[in-house]
């Protein structure tokens, strides 16, 4: 298992979009990997099309390439991602949602760029687009290196686009806090206040969808979120919480311009 990457989706009431997310696993360069699909309980027809990927799979004696978990009510993503997490068995680790999709080298890039320079915790860049997927040419750059520090002022880590090592960061850490809004930025945070380093690469190697039914669409959702894990996550005063999320706003703004 030291070079298997685990994928870990969760999904929810996602059937519009899961067969693309799904193909962009299928199409990657980097081929030692096995994909954890978490169901948070759909109403959709979500769970069946993952059954059907797994049935199609093993006739393609790809059996061991994809695991499926279904949990018996709806919990949230954070719930449904440490529940892959617990059932991961790759070295590394990395997530992608539903409704966004991979570049077809993306495993391969990231996975060089972490070995070769023996890190921790990576990042890439990613780029925008429709609710078909459609890019719309605004590409999210990312820094050489985030620390504790300057990711309290940008929340430019997105979770479709992170790559551990699970031999150097204990899964205590990236299990992911279940009663927080934001529980995916609070996560890159809990990691980088224990002392580790965010390395990004920047290339656009996965595409965001923007739809009205994102769990990010709400941005009232992510600010309030963003607010309450300055207050209560880190324990910042009101003071300093205002003074970086001040920042952290205005770098959002840019991002999406």
């Amino acid at each position: 298992m030291e070079q298997l990457i685990s994928i870990v989706i969760p999904v929810y009431n996602a059937a519009s979009y899961l067969p693309d997310t799904i193909r962009s696993v299928e199409k990657q360069t980097y081929t030692d990997w096995e994909l954890i699909c978490v169901d948070d309980a759909s109403t959709d027809e979500s769970l069946s099309l993952l059954y059907d990927c797994k049935k199609r799979w093993e006739q393609e004696g790809k059996q061991n390439k994809i695991k499926i978990f279904s949990l018996s009510k709806n919990q949230g993503p954070a719930v449904a991602r440490n529940t892959g997490i617990r059932a991961a068995k790759g070295r590394y680790l990395a997530f992608l949602d539903a409704d966004d999709i991979w570049d077809a080298k993306k495993l391969e890039k990231q996975y060089q760029f972490l070995t070769k320079h023996d890190y921790a915790f990576t990042f890439t860049g990613y780029e925008f687009a429709d609710k078909t997927a459609k890019r719309n040419g605004k590409v999210v750059h990312v820094p050489y290196q985030i620390k504790y520090e300057e990711a309290l002022k940008n929340t430019t880590i997105s979770t479709i686009t992170v790559l551990f090592d699970r031999s150097k960061i204990p899964d205590n850490l990236l299990f992911m806090p279940e009663d927080c809004a934001r529980e995916d930025t609070a996560t890159w945070w809990k990691i980088l206040r224990n002392g580790y380093t965010a390395y990004g690469l920047d290339e656009a190697l996965s595409v965001y969808r923007r739809h009205k039914a994102s769990h990010s669409s709400n941005k009232w959702h992510g600010v309030k979120g963003t607010w309450n894990m300055y207050r209560r996550q880190e324990g910042f005063s009101i003071l300093k919480s205002a003074r970086y999320m001040s920042v952290n706003l205005l770098r959002a703004v840019k991002r999406r311009l």
